[in-house]
């Protein structure tokens, strides 16, 4: 059993962040090679294919057609192809059958399995982590990684991690079955090819021949850039330039499994690091053409567009999910298909949101032409636009969506990440999120403390890239296939289509007709990218976006409740070609007093003025106006209190608090719902029996606030159920019933003058934040602190966000006032923790909420997002809405005439 040093809750806060920042292990190496003028500072250093001259053109798009049977066979389908891409290709030149397929199989190839890179980051957040990240873990089968879970192996990766094994792999095993090392690997527990399949191509050395630095092409292979296929798609093997012969000799895979000591060593090298694609986080199963196991899906199986829907962060980051620690306490929070993406340039906001689905990327576009134009300023302006590449034609519609001009460009932008804040364009959009998952993380790290933070991020800038970064460069080239492949492959997936979908759709053509009528009056105004010709008068210059913005939405949001748009927006909903090359969403900014849902996700950071993503957000978001004041409550009083949405730029001028409107495309695929993946229960299988019983509790939840959860175990079907497998349909209504009848004390008030249930995120077990000694700085080290430093306890049932919202980077008068409160409050009580720190039996977390309770609202004054009810809001439609909103709440008939047609969306 492991000894810490225990240091006194929050007291020891900023003392732990500021000790493991400073280790001495932990930074990202760089060669000294790679570093012009032998400064390491922004803009002076090169990313490893820079360094060994490696050009952009040197990592030319992998052309074959492996992926040929995802994604309904479209590369399969020429004329479909053309048929897709000729709209936004040329009025004038036809596209080839054999261009546009080469060029949507290399956009989906892109997509899949080209990481650019990255392997170095996610090899380095190993030891940011403290170890609790390893994706070589991971990735393995090894015997003792089943001792602690079980379901730690391919046989269950589906089930357990949420992540896709890849068709064509199997675990190793030895002559007599039994798993075993793989001898190419390194003695690596790793899955292997399927004798029985084709070789993966990309693998192909001589093709794609890989950059040869440090230790490659010497201790280990060269390899592809693309690496090796793993057994999960999306992540691939690279051979670590690190590797050399000190770093092999003492290398031992037994001990990397099994010895703590050995595995936890900061400045143990691996022989790979692990590189991750897009598709990790995007590929699923088709819900149309769902696997009949889901440990073992085909090609056919598989999308590349529904976002990684049971993605279990926690389990994948925290491979260990060890519940004492604090910090898998708060990675727990991102439920199965969210994760927080500014958890790497943290904000210092936990805020998880769902994998985006990429649907109906035709009317995506064409929708922006309309309402999505956004002035781009600055570093803003060096974002790759579709008029930047030559082959798109000079009459191409694409170049519509760019106007540059001598001082500010303009942009015509479909709005990606939850708060809309990625809006400039659709090309820098999809490249910044290839810095987001690590590529050029040898100049992200200038800008960024990943992780805990703790000193102000500085702009990450597209020039420096430009400069110093092969991979970016020829990531640039490739995206504009990935682009195109997305307008090709991204057709709804309708229920209809689905194994035994049809017993769950309604031939009832008049409460189809009712529906699609409540759908007109109440949801379209936002869910319809097929709006009335007068919708777009309230939003000149294709959009309104700047500072009188919110004065355009909300004198549309005025009309949208007038007879005039409801019988307008009722004949085109009653239209034959509705839900055909419709978006299901405006895109429009939504304010967050408006919806009521929990206000973090509006007001994340990192894209606000000279924050990380400052060169990836327009100018235009960053001037939107305040939305005002919000709604929030009391974690533990329940009292409503009001918070200024806080601004968005230097001057103080503008702000946040926008959401923009999801697309309902294939609705009955996608619950639970919000953007937090909070609203209804999680069933894990991906089969269509799951898919639409989850459906069924979350719409329920949306249309009747009342039976919300208010408990967060509630959101699970199995985890949490004492019984083996999932709800039975009668089942889940019982137990949603006990829930909504047990709620008392766990209700918000709303601004409708009623209450809703509402779960706040607790710490399910009594919890420490834990940071080995082999982690910390030596002059810590040579201290007698056992194995390590931990901070705690925090007692079961505090609010996570609690502790992880602290904004690190409080003033100094912040700091001395929250040290004061501290010592005020907990006073001599401060014996009595000492004493539960070394006998955790010596109290109950009762007795530690009692003491650490006086400090609760300090804490709540340094939080940066102090709004912990997470499944609140979006009441259109229910008597939730508050009166002066002067809509009418649907009844029990409209309800469900409602849900009838969003099925067949």
């Amino acid at each position: 059993m492991k000894k810490y040093k225990k240091i006194l809750p929050f007291i020891g806060f900023s003392l732990v962040l500021f000790f493991a920042g400073c280790s001495d292990d932990r930074s990202l190496k760089i060669a000294t090679e790679c570093i012009k003028g032998g400064n390491a500072k922004s803009g002076s250093i090169m990313d490893e294919a820079q360094c060994v001259n490696r050009s952009a053109e040197s990592f030319p798009a992998a052309d074959e057609d492996y992926f040929k049977d995802m994604d309904y066979g479209i590369s399969q389908k020429p004329d479909e192809v053309v048929a897709a891409l000729q709209p936004f290709w040329s009025p004038t030149t036809a596209i080839s059958p054999e261009e546009a397929v080469t060029r949507i199989v290399k956009g989906r190839n892109n997509w899949i399995v080209w990481t650019g890179g990255n392997d170095k980051l996610w090899d380095n957040m190993n030891a940011q982590s403290f170890g609790s990240f390893d994706l070589l873990k991971v990735l393995s089968n090894h015997p003792k990684l089943q001792e602690k879970n079980p379901k730690h192996s391919r046989d269950h990766r589906w089930e357990w991690f949420g992540l896709v094994n890849e068709p064509c792999f199997m675990k190793n095993t030895d002559s007599e079955g039994k798993l075993a090392g793989r001898e190419d690997r390194f003695g690596l527990y790793l899955d292997v090819r399927d004798p029985d399949c084709a070789a993966d191509p990309f693998e192909n050395e001589k093709k794609y021949p890989g950059v040869k630095i440090g230790a490659r092409g010497k201790t280990v292979p060269v390899g592809s850039y693309y690496g090796y296929a793993t057994g999960i798609i999306g992540l691939r093997l690279f051979p670590n330039p690190d590797f050399d012969e000190a770093a092999k000799k003492r290398w031992d895979a037994e001990k990397y499994y099994s010895d703590p000591a050995y595995y936890n060593d900061p400045k143990l090298v691996k022989p790979y690091r692990v590189g991750m694609s897009c598709g990790f986080c995007h590929v699923g199963p088709n819900p149309t053409n769902p696997p009949k196991d889901p440990e073992n899906p085909l090609w056919a199986n598989l999308n590349s567009n529904p976002g990684a829907q049971y993605f279990w962060f926690d389990r994948v980051f925290a491979y260990e999910a060890d519940k004492t620690s604090f910090a898998y306490q708060a990675l727990h929070t991102n439920r199965p298909g969210a994760l927080d993406t500014s958890l790497i340039s943290t904000d210092y906001i936990n805020n998880p949101r769902s994998m985006n689905a990429i649907y109906n990327l035709p009317a995506r576009m064409l929708h922006a032409l309309r309402w999505g134009e956004e002035e781009l300023t600055d570093g803003e302006r060096a974002n790759k636009q579709f008029n930047h590449f030559e082959e798109v034609h000079a009459d191409s519609p694409l170049r519509a969506f760019f106007k540059a001009s001598k001082e500010v460009d303009k942009v015509l932008t479909p709005r990606v990440l939850k708060d809309a804040a990625d809006s400039v364009g659709g090309l820098g959009a999809l490249n910044r999120v290839f810095i987001n998952i690590g590529l050029f993380s040898e100049e992200w790290l200038q800008h960024i403390t990943p992780l805990v933070g703790g000193k102000p991020f500085t702009p990450f800038p597209i020039k420096a890239a430009e400069q110093n970064s092969s991979y970016w460069r020829a990531t640039e080239q490739q995206t504009l296939d990935g682009a195109l492949f997305f307008l090709a492959a991204t057709p709804p997936d309708y229920l209809k289509n689905a194994p035994g979908g049809e017993r769950y759709l309604i031939n009832d053509e008049k409460t189809l007709e009712h529906g699609k009528k409540v759908f007109a009056e109440n949801c379209a105004a936002c869910h319809s990218s097929k709006l009335p010709e007068e919708a777009y008068q309230f939003f000149p210059n294709n959009g309104c976006v700047g500072p009188d913005y919110l004065d355009c939405w909300n004198q549309y949001w005025h009309w949208t409740n007038s007879a005039e748009f409801k019988e307008k927006m009722t004949k085109i909903v009653l239209e034959e070609d509705f839900l055909k090359e419709n978006f299901l969403s405006t895109e429009l900014r939504v304010p967050v007093t408006l919806l009521e849902t929990n206000i973090c996700a509006s007001i994340a950071t990192n894209a606000i003025e000279g924050d990380t993503w400052d060169n990836f957000s327009s100018t235009s978001y960053k001037n939107l106006p305040s939305v005002g004041e919000a709604i929030i409550h009391h974690p533990i009083t329940r009292e409503q209190t009001f918070y200024e949405i806080p601004p968005n730029n230097k001057d103080n001028k503008g702000g946040r608090g926008y959401i923009r409107p999801p697309s309902l495309t294939s609705i009955w695929s996608t619950a639970p719902f919000l953007l937090n993946n909070t609203l209804g229960k999680f069933y894990w299988s991906g089969s269509v029996e799951d898919r639409m019983k989850s459906f069924r509790i979350s719409i329920e939840q949306l249309l009747w606030p009342e039976k919300r959860y208010c408990d967060q175990k509630d959101l699970y079907a199995a985890e949490y159920d004492g019984k083996e497998g999932a709800y039975t349909e009668e089942r889940a209504y019982i137990y949603g019933s006990e829930t909504a009848s047990s709620c008392e004390g766990k209700t918000y008030l709303t601004r409708s003058g009623k209450e809703v249930p509402g779960i706040i995120d607790r710490t399910t077990e009594r919890s420490e934040l834990k940071i080995l000694k082999s982690y910390l700085p030596w002059y810590i080290r040579m201290f007698p602190i056992g194995d390590g430093l931990e901070l705690g306890p925090f007692p079961q049932g505090i609010p996570v966000n609690l502790i992880s919202n602290i904004n690190v980077e409080m003033d100094l008068s912040q700091k001395i006032s929250l040290s004061w409160d501290v010592l005020k409050y907990v006073g001599w009580d401060i014996f009595t923790l000492w004493k539960a720190q070394e006998d955790p039996k010596s109290i109950t977390d009762e007795e530690l909420r009692k003491i650490l309770s006086g400090i609760l609202d300090p804490l709540l004054e340094v939080n940066k997002c102090p709004d912990f009810v997470v499944n609140r809001g979006h009441y259109f439609g229910t008597d939730y809405l508050p009166a002066e909103e002067h809509r009418t709440a649907l009844n029990d008939s409209d309800k469900r005439a409602l849900i009838e047609f969003l099925k067949t969306m």
